[in-house]
C-alpha cells in the first residue's frame, strides 16, 4: 500500500481537532473515551497523533469528530478559516 502525505501530513483536520478539543476542555484521553463509545476505536495515543498529523484519519472517523467536538466536518477540513473556527464553536 502506498502512503500519502499532503505538505508533510497525513490528515489535514488534526491541528482542527486540538483547537476543538481544548475549547471544550477535553483531554486526548477523554476524546479517545467518547469516540470509543460513539463505536469508534481508538486510544489516547491515536488522537495525539491525528492531531500531529502523523496518523490518517478515515471518513468515519471525521464524522464521529465533529460530532463529538460540536463542529462541523467542513472546519476540520478548512484549518486557514480561523474566523469561521469562531462562528462554530
Amino acid at each position: 500500500m502506498k502512503i500519502y502525505d499532503y505538505n508533510g501530513k497525513k490528515n489535514i483536520c488534526g491541528e482542527r481537532v486540538r483547537q476543538a478539543r481544548q475549547k471544550r476542555r477535553m483531554s486526548q484521553s477523554d476524546l479517545a473515551a467518547r469516540l470509543q463509545i460513539a463505536g469508534v476505536i481508538v486510544e489516547r495515543d491515536s488522537v495525539s497523533r491525528i492531531e500531529a498529523g502523523t496518523r490518517f484519519v478515515a471518513d468515519y472517523e471525521l464524522k464521529a469528530l465533529a460530532e463529538i467536538l460540536k463542529v462541523n466536518i467542513l472546519w476540520l477540513l478548512s484549518p486557514d478559516d480561523e474566523e469561521e473556527f469562531r462562528r462554530t464553536l
